[in-house]
């Protein structure tokens, strides 16, 4: 995607921390004869070789998976919080804008089966219900469910060839003007605005 330098974050870390954070993404493939996305929660894990890869599965009613071979390029798109900017909040006449964080991730993908795919949903369950007050947990459910459910569904791999991090927020504004649109995205006061003016304090370049 196209990121101007000043919004382009190339800290490795904070990134897979977002995309961890963040991993309900959009996994994008040619299939057929047009682009094909389905929204998917995708892992950050690291393979045996200690290489980060991305990892998931989809509904074998979903068509998408048949055009899966090994090596297929596809894209991977993480979406986190952004926020509408006024002009109306600068000194100076200027165009309204909008603030965001989005991580691309392009590679290749890997059909998984068996224990494989079984680890991998494992870890997805295991993940997304730390929270719950009554966890379940696969290790728990009857391996005749666990099977029947599994044949169901195409695993998968990524191997991660690049990742492009746009992180837009306003690092381009003098600071007096990136003071105020801080200010104005605290009055807005819903969750995204808060997030985004959070993450312009963060990322503040001078």
């Amino acid at each position: 995607m196209y990121i101007p330098p000043y919004f382009k974050n190339t800290n490795i870390a904070e990134v897979h921390d977002f995309i961890d954070k963040n991993s309900f993404g959009i996994l994008v493939s040619q299939a057929s004869s047009k682009l094909w996305a389905t929204h998917i929660p995708l892992e950050l894990e690291k393979n045996g070789q200690g290489k980060h890869i991305l990892t998931g599965h989809i509904s074998k009613g979903n068509p998408q998976w048949k055009n899966f071979t090994d090596n297929t390029p596809v894209l991977a798109i993480f979406s986190g919080s952004h926020s509408y900017i006024s002009s109306s909040w600068y000194d100076h006449e200027n165009v309204p804008t909008w603030n965001y964080i989005a991580v691309h991730v392009y590679g290749t993908i890997k059909i998984i089966e068996g224990e494989r795919l079984l680890t991998v949903l494992k870890n997805l369950v295991n993940k997304y219900e730390r929270a719950s007050a009554n966890p379940v947990s696969v290790e728990h459910m009857s391996e005749k469910f666990v099977a029947k459910e599994m044949n169901g569904i195409i695993g998968f791999e990524i191997e991660i060839d690049e990742i492009q991090a746009a992180y837009k927020l306003s690092q381009n504004r003098d600071s007096k003007n990136h003071a105020t649109i801080i200010e104005q995205l605290e009055k807005k006061g819903d969750a995204d605005s808060l997030a985004i003016a959070a993450e312009m304090k963060i990322h503040r370049r001078e």
